[in-house]
């Protein structure tokens, strides 16, 4: 099943009715549906599709010479195509299959072939900047690598800089999107499923919505056969040499470790070794670091995990793992599912961001926004730390203050007052709206002293549900 991505797909649709030479990049990480993408974008065009394999260059000229033969002979079997001698005689080929008929050309995994040949992107550009003026090829390549494939489309180093035509961060679906996946559950157990595997498609495919979301964890997660059972781990594999330093970071932050001193202790690290894996960490985008929303103050940044099932395996699966391989992942499913309503507090948080972004592409904010985020540092009244969810701004003016609680309880109003008692730690003056997100809706003193507030809304769930 193909869901979603309708403004990616309209994008390379316009790029291929141009009928003119495109060089399109698409990137994005592991499992989130750039082979899925490409394929339905493609299907029923004359394309050619040479999927790249790791270290082995004669292999790669051998797949691009049948993607090449399949594109200049669409009735033919590519398994007898003949080999090319070199890379640039197959993309010269290409460049001729396509002078007088548009043809597409993907190479799937390009950093594999990139690697294997260092030489390839230097042929690609010369073929380029020879043929691209009276071609109709439309070149797409792909890749998992964020980091190479950004110094390949976007550093002045690189050969092929300047010679694209678009590019396509693919990025996983968020919350209202992944709801797609699981129509006969309700909101909230949709939210609970979102948690633990964030927005990639392959792993939404996992969960069976006929059957409880305990059954699912146990089935996806507490299973040594399934695939979600290593996932991360076979992940992390992919993208570091050693995994250990990688694996001991990334648990410190899922357990809740956030400033850099705690990562390293919990880590067992020195303080520069947990720079170096912090970084490498961020460079291929498992981890980011988050400041207070820009020109507000407040504390230092913190580290997060930007992905929902690598904070989901690693503080609750990964320390169950020996239970699991023993045949006794049952034991552990009553204990992650007791914990879950607490771990969803912070992907609340980020579905409310998530519902503000939706509003303001419609137009249905009564403020402009440029940025959203949170705000953390220093309360003098109260003498103590404080917190705000969620921050909006505009260039550098706070136009939205909000607290989201994801409780079985209603939202109380002692909670609404403090919220607008701290507002202005934010930066936000008297007439700043104060909101409130719940999942369980709200008190009604919580009405009556929204009512009094300005600009105050009270936003459940369900409505934020019914309206995205």
């Amino acid at each position: 099943m193909f869901a979603g991505r309708t403004r990616e797909l309209a994008t390379l649709r316009n790029r291929y009715a141009s009928n003119s030479f495109e060089f399109i990049g698409i990137y994005g990480r592991r499992r989130v549906g750039k082979t899925a993408l490409v394929s339905e974008f493609t299907h029923g065009l004359r394309c050619g599709w040479c999927a790249a394999v790791e270290e082995d260059a004669q292999l790669n000229l051998r797949l691009l010479s049948q993607a090449v033969y399949a594109l200049a002979n669409p009735d033919a079997d590519p398994l007898l195509a003949p080999s090319f001698a070199t890379f640039a005689d197959a993309i010269e080929a290409a460049f001729a299959a396509t002078r007088q008929s548009r043809g597409v050309l993907v190479i799937d995994e390009f950093p594999y072939l990139a690697k294997a040949s260092p030489s390839f992107p230097s042929i690609l550009q010369a073929a380029i900047d020879a043929h691209q003026s009276d071609s109709r090829l439309m070149l797409i390549l792909c890749g998992s690598s964020l980091s190479f494939m950004k110094e390949q489309l976007f550093d002045r180093e690189s050969p092929l800089y300047g010679r694209r035509t678009g590019q396509i961060e693919l990025k996983p679906f968020d919350f209202f999107e992944a709801q797609a996946f699981f129509p006969r559950w309700d909101a909230e157990t949709r939210a609970l499923a979102y948690g633990l595997v964030g927005g990639t498609p392959l792993y939404l495919k996992q969960f069976d919505d006929t059957l409880a979301l305990s059954q699912n964890i146990a089935q996806a997660f507490l299973d040594p056969s399934s695939l979600l059972f290593e996932e991360p781990y076979n992940l992390l594999k992919q993208e570091v040499s050693k995994v250990g330093p990688y694996q001991a970071v990334i648990a410190a932050i899922a357990q809740g470790a956030a400033q850099h001193n705690e990562i390293a202790t919990k880590a067992h690290l020195e303080s520069a070794a947990a720079t170096y894996y912090l970084n490498e960490l961020q460079r291929i985008g498992l981890v980011e670091r988050e400041e207070p929303i820009a020109g507000h103050g407040g504390r230092k940044g913190i580290w997060k995990l930007t992905d929902n099932l690598f904070r989901f395996w690693y503080r609750f699966v990964q320390p169950r793992r020996a239970l699991v391989e023993r045949g006794m992942g049952e034991m552990a499913a009553p204990r992650i599912e007791k914990a879950l309503p607490e771990y969803l507090g912070p992907v609340f948080e980020e579905i409310c961001r998530q519902w503000l972004w939706r509003q303001a592409g419609k137009g249905s904010l009564p403020f402009d926004i440029t940025d959203v985020g949170r705000w953390w540092g220093n309360d003098p009244e109260a003498r103590s730390e404080a917190e705000i969810d969620i921050v909006a701004v505009d260039e550098d003016v706070t136009t939205l203050v909000a607290e989201c609680k994801w409780t079985n309880a209603p939202f109380g109003a002692d909670q609404l007052a403090e919220l607008d008692r701290r507002a202005h730690l934010a930066g936000a003056n008297r007439t700043c709206p104060r909101w409130a997100f719940s999942k369980s809706g709200f008190s009604p003193a919580a009405h009556d002293l929204a009512a009094q507030l300005p600009a105050a809304r009270l936003i459940d769930f369900a409505e934020m549900c019914a309206s995205a």
